[in-house]
């Protein structure tokens, strides 16, 4: 397991639950990634005002809900807790190696000059600790949870600005803006909501946008946005009617969004992942926020925007997104480029057996009951409960599903992972039923039936491992026993990272 975000603890506890053996290495000193404001990880992107977008009764796991005495958008430190009560709930720090960054993962199946008789599926995994130390060792499975909102997109413009410029990712309070004239790129969520609060504080602020977006309040008749549609209407409402009556719904709750100086873009409601601010629109009514077309070029401390108008600015925060990586991943496994992933079902990799991904999805919805039911199928996958297609019959659905999102959202690298909430579920839930087809790992190609729960041996020292042995009377059984991969070994020791 690499990462103990959100997506990394509801993997490593739906394992140890499961009973299978696994390792988790996170980088920074505790659990809660991204929701553990200035993380020691440096891969946090949380800024001290930061509050939730969904509703906290859909954001939490299924069988842990979140406090009744917390608001419907919790602000981050909540939430940073409720993952502490999480972990410590479910033991999750005793498998966790702590500022540990994973450094290379390797397929066997690369390595030169294999020992006769050793099995060429796993990984070798590469990592360091805090110290510099590293250490290395090998894994039948793993699991990627290292989240995709921590490496800055950072545009180029012309020109040489002499102000401050900085990404999004690094601002953390409006502290250091006091009095100064601040322009914000982006009109996502984040360069919103730093918008409206810097607002409060600043001179003058500045809002850029290429193409505008679709401005939708956190609550809508008197409900959390998330809370106002039922699963049905996402799940079996054609996307057209959606449009309709989402559009119908803000025309009735904000008006037009242009009457506030936001631009009204050129695509329909639905058709990019969502801006939610109840602020925005206001503090634009106010004059306290001042929207601007694309900029064109810097010059000293003036800024150029495409209509030909001018600003001078005395700092700029680019709120201008992420790039998807894998750091320990070389590109021929898998290259992210353009955050074009090509995982099936945002999960499997399709030519890299028992490499997996969680939480790898931007939704129209919380990101952690997906990475929740991610997980519960890569366990399944594990433990033979479910087969995988093919692997020309995954790269055809990665190939439709990348299709989907072409002919639906505008283009953008912003929406390369975009899912629908419910239909995502569903589609989770459809892969954990696939029965027929091969095992996600091919050493067990020989399996005829699925094992129902695994066995787990703790009588020797080293802990325990599920694994395969060519047990002709029942080729599917799983076992667990502590056992090292061996050159003369018949079996494959099973564990995860």
């Amino acid at each position: 397991m690499i990462g103990a975000g959100p997506s990394g603890l509801v993997a490593s506890k739906t394992l140890k639950e499961r009973g299978i053996s696994y390792r988790c290495f996170e980088k920074g000193s505790d659990v809660g990634g991204l929701w553990r404001f200035q993380n020691d990880s440096g891969t946090s992107a949380a800024y001290e005002s930061l509050h939730i977008n969904s509703s906290k009764q859909l954001m939490a796991f299924a069988d842990f809900p979140m406090k009744s005495s917390l608001p419907d958008f919790p602000h981050h430190s909540h939430i940073l807790e409720y993952l502490e009560d999480y972990t410590a709930h479910f033991g999750l720090k005793s498998n966790t190696t702590f500022q540990t960054s994973v450094i290379n993962v390797v397929p066997i199946s690369k390595e030169q000059n294999q020992p006769s008789g050793e099995s060429t599926t796993g990984y070798k995994v590469e990592f360091s600790d805090r110290n510099g130390k590293v250490g290395r060792e090998t894994f039948d499975a793993v699991i990627v949870a290292n989240g995709h909102h921590w490496s800055p997109k950072m545009p180029k413009f012309d020109g040489q600005f002499s102000g401050e410029i900085l990404h999004s990712h690094h601002y953390k309070s409006s502290d250091s803006f006091h009095g100064k004239n601040v322009l914000v790129v982006g009109i996502g969520n984040s360069g919103v909501d730093i918008a409206c609060e810097l607002s409060r504080v600043t001179k003058s602020t500045l809002l850029s946008t290429r193409r505008g977006a679709h401005i939708i309040p956190k609550y809508l008749l008197g409900k959390p946005l998330d809370r106002v549609a039922s699963k049905h209407f996402w799940k079996f409402c054609p996307m057209w009617l959606r449009q309709k009556l989402f559009a119908g719904l803000l025309k009735i709750t904000r008006g037009r969004q242009s009457r506030y100086g936001v631009p009204e873009p050129n695509y329909k409601v639905l058709q990019e992942h969502p801006t939610v601010s109840s602020e925005l629109l206001n503090l634009l009514g106010h004059g306290k926020i001042k929207i601007k077309k694309d900029i064109s070029s810097f010059a000293e401390n003036t800024v150029q925007f495409v209509d030909g108008t001018s600003e001078a600015v005395d700092a700029i925060i680019l709120a201008t997104g992420y790039q998807i990586k894998f750091p320990f991943l070389e590109n021929d496994i898998l290259d992210p480029s353009g955050n074009e992933i090509g995982l099936y079902k945002n999960v499997v990799h399709p030519k890299s057996p028992g490499l997996f991904f969680t939480g790898l999805v931007q939704p129209w919805g919380p990101l952690m009951p997906l990475a929740e039911a991610q997980s519960q199928w890569i366990a399944d996958l594990l433990q033979f409960k479910a087969m995988l297609p093919e692997q020309n019959e995954m790269e055809k659905v990665i190939g439709k599903d990348r299709k989907k999102i072409e002919r639906r959202y505008v283009k953008s690298t912003r929406h390369t992972i975009q899912v629908d909430f419910y239909p995502y579920l569903d589609q989770i839930k459809s892969a954990r039923s696939q029965k027929n087809g091969r095992p996600a790992i091919p050493a067990f190609r020989g399996c005829s039936s699925l094992a129902s729960e695994p066995q787990v041996n703790h009588s020797q020292g080293g802990g325990s491992r599920v694994e395969q042995t060519p047990d002709t009377a029942n080729p599917s059984k799983i076992l667990a026993r502590s056992a090292e991969l061996r050159p003369d070994s018949d079996s494959l020791p099973r564990k995860t990272a």
